[in-house]
């Protein structure tokens, strides 16, 4: 059948032996990079879970204008970024992990996808269908949302409470325990994703501006900003941004922000006060909308925190900062930062779904 990447990719699996016990991949493709885990299918939940492998790639959309997500690739060859290089990022990365395991795809029995931007059936069945030509018939395939990978990395695989994600781009995720879903935010950075790494550096970046025409109060984030980049002047930001306008090489910026904020900088602050109320506004307005808190916002639900935005500086923790918020309207809410990254609540994910139709013998390895 004919690949989208070279054939000498996968040709590397005749050094594994078929013998090899069975194994199941989670990927999870965001916005900054692509990471796969390799773990056992006949896996123990011990502490910390056993992974066999582990391989990263640059973004598979590190072309696109604006980070664009990698389904947005499969759609539409005309991005920067063509679909054949985003499909080419994702094989490698399954390819390799598989290799490092010393396991061919005839040992894999399930993959989940968890890829940025996968919002509808459509996207996930584009999706499906091209990784149904890589593994096996035999393969049970899942295509999910990067948040929903970021929920089970907390949840252990339980698609159950809310789950943030605030890096580069930012969204909030839900599930209840009958299955009803919701999301807000996670548009982008054009319609206003305010909370993100992205959105607080360009705030900053846009405070530069106004400070510098005279528009706007004199901030220390002018001389922390040029300095971080190198700059002589405001007018070379303005070149600066519009050379490269990827999300994550903006958001690169949010250390620079949160420093200046910390020193005492009244836009710094502002901008990083702002940012907690745009993300605990998401993650309120799932838990209302799922009624996940109970009637009385009293009932208890997973808050999963994931993303640099989240993390805790030295006076500034806006993870803290925004569960704050949150829990004076559901004191139910209780935070978790997880142990594992996304790409294991990916793998967590297929192994929950496949649990029940896996051997006697491998469901009851202890």
């Amino acid at each position: 059948m004919q690949r989208h990447t070279g054939r000498d990719m996968w040709d590397v699996e005749e050094c594994a032996s078929p013998r090899m016990g069975s194994v199941i991949l989670g990927v999870d493709g965001g916005a900054s990079n692509t990471v796969c885990v390799c773990i056992p299918a006949a896996m123990p939940f011990n502490d910390p879970l056993p992974v066999l492998s582990r391989t990263i790639a640059g973004c598979s959309n590190q072309n696109s204008v604006g980070g664009n997500s990698i389904w947005t690739h499969f759609k539409d060859q005309n991005y920067f970024c063509t679909k054949d290089r985003a499909r080419e990022t994702l094989e490698r990365v399954m390819s390799q992990a598989l290799l490092k395991a010393r396991r061919r795809r005839s040992n894999v029995c399930a993959v989940c996808l968890a890829v940025a931007g996968v919002n509808h059936p459509i996207d996930q069945q584009r999706i499906l269908d091209w990784l149904r030509e890589i593994f096996p018939s035999h393969v049970k395939l899942f295509v999910e949302n990067d948040a929903v990978a970021a929920l089970a990395s907390g949840t252990m695989g339980k698609l159950h409470g809310c789950v943030l994600i605030a890096g580069t781009g930012t969204i909030a995720y839900g599930f209840t325990s009958d299955g009803r879903e919701a999301r807000a935010a996670g548009a982008g950075p054009v319609l206003g994703d305010w909370g993100s790494g992205y959105g607080i550096s360009a705030q900053a970046m846009t405070a530069v501006v106004r400070a510098y025409d005279g528009r706007g109060p004199e901030t220390v984030l002018t001389n922390n900003i040029l300095d971080f980049l190198g700059l002589a002047s405001p007018d070379e930001l303005i070149g600066w941004t519009y050379e490269d306008q990827s999300w994550a090489r903006i958001a690169d910026l949010l250390p620079v922000v949160v420093e200046s904020a910390e020193s005492g900088d009244e836009v710094a602050n502002k901008i990083l006060h702002n940012s907690v109320g745009e993300l605990a506004s998401s993650v309120k307005a799932v838990v209302q909308r799922l009624e996940l808190g109970g009637e009385d916002g009293k009932h208890s639900f997973p808050l999963v925190m994931v993303g640099k935005v989240l993390e805790a500086n030295k006076r500034w923790d806006i993870g803290k900062e925004v569960i704050d918020c949150v829990t004076k309207n559901y004191p139910g809410a209780y935070p978790i930062h997880p142990k594992v990254e996304p790409a294991v609540g990916a793998a967590l994910l297929a192994w929950n779904a496949i649990a029940s139709e896996l051997d006697g013998d491998i469901r009851n390895v202890q």
